[in-house]
């Protein structure tokens, strides 16, 4: 018989807290589905790899858009905690592509637009994700 490492076997004791015996033997739709659930949502987690498939390849244009976006929040909404004020600007392609036709290059406040162009395209991609859940 095979025996299980301590990771697979602290794994099957989670899976089974809350389930006694009957629920194994005769488990409802419920927990049939919970649990697949459970196992879609812990692949989907796996293929969404934001440290190693984003942070790691981007550390530095991370950090840049993260600069942007706290100097945006000091002209737009100065001595307040950061955040993002919807209110203040609607037109992320309008402004991302001002800021494309200066790409290379600082702006007055020190950032540069290709950071703006990042963090407009990020602004985007969120609200568009936003709306198709609605």
């Amino acid at each position: 018989m095979n025996e299980l490492t301590e990771k697979e076997w602290n794994l099957q004791v989670e899976e089974s807290k809350g389930m006694g015996v009957e629920d194994y033997i005769n488990p409802t739709d419920e927990q049939i589905n919970s649990k697949l659930e459970s196992k879609k949502y812990a692949v989907s987690r796996k293929q969404t790899p934001v440290f190693s498939g984003v942070l790691q390849y981007f550390p530095d244009a991370i950090k840049a858009v993260a600069r942007c976006s706290f100097i945006g929040n000091e002209q737009h909404n100065p001595n307040t905690p950061l955040h993002w004020d919807r209110s203040k600007s609607g037109d992320e392609k309008d402004a991302l592509v001002r800021h494309l036709l200066d790409a290379g290059t600082i702006d007055t406040d020190g950032i540069r637009h290709s950071a703006k162009v990042a963090w407009r395209a990020l602004a985007n991609l969120q609200k568009e994700i936003e709306n198709e859940c609605e």
